[in-house]
C-alpha cells in the first residue's frame, strides 16, 4: 500500500555531502511525520531527523548544524542533506513515515559510505 523508495546514497570522502531523498506513495502525505534513521554494523538503529508535517525538524545532537531534513510536499518527497560528512556517519540509512496507529512504513534503505 504505501511504498518509500530511498535514493542518493554512495560513497564520499570525509567532510563532503550527500543529499538523500525518499518519494512516498499510496499515502496523505502532508499530513505524515516523517523521519531518517540510520544504523551502522554493530549498532542500534537510531533517528537521524525528524521533520513534522509542518516541517519542524529535530535532529540527534551529533548531525546538528551539518544535516538538515526537508519536505516537498508537493512532490511527496523528503530529503536529508548530509554535509562535512564524518566517517562516523558510516550506516544505511532509512526512511520512515509514521501516523500512529494507521502507518509505520519503512523504506529498503540506502548505504552511505565515508572514507577516512
Amino acid at each position: 500500500q504505501v511504498q518509500l523508495v530511498e535514493s542518493g546514497g554512495g560513497l564520499v570522502q570525509a567532510g563532503g555531502s550527500l543529499r538523500l531523498s525518499c518519494a512516498a506513495s499510496g499515502t496523505i502525505f502532508s499530513i505524515d511525520v516523517m523521519g531518517w534513521y540510520r544504523q551502522a554494523p554493530g549498532k542500534q538503529r537510531e533517528l537521524v531527523a525528524l521533520i513534522t508535517p509542518n516541517s519542524t525538524p529535530t535532529y540527534v545532537d551529533s548531525v546538528k548544524g551539518r544535516f538538515t531534513i526537508s519536505r516537498d510536499n508537493a512532490k511527496n518527497t523528503v530529503y536529508l542533506q548530509m554535509n562535512s560528512l564524518k566517517p562516523e556517519d558510516t550506516a544505511i540509512y532509512y526512511c520512515n513515515l509514521r501516523r500512529p496507529p494507521v502507518f509505520d512504513v519503512w523504506g529498503q534503505g540506502t548505504q552511505v559510505t565515508v572514507s577516512s
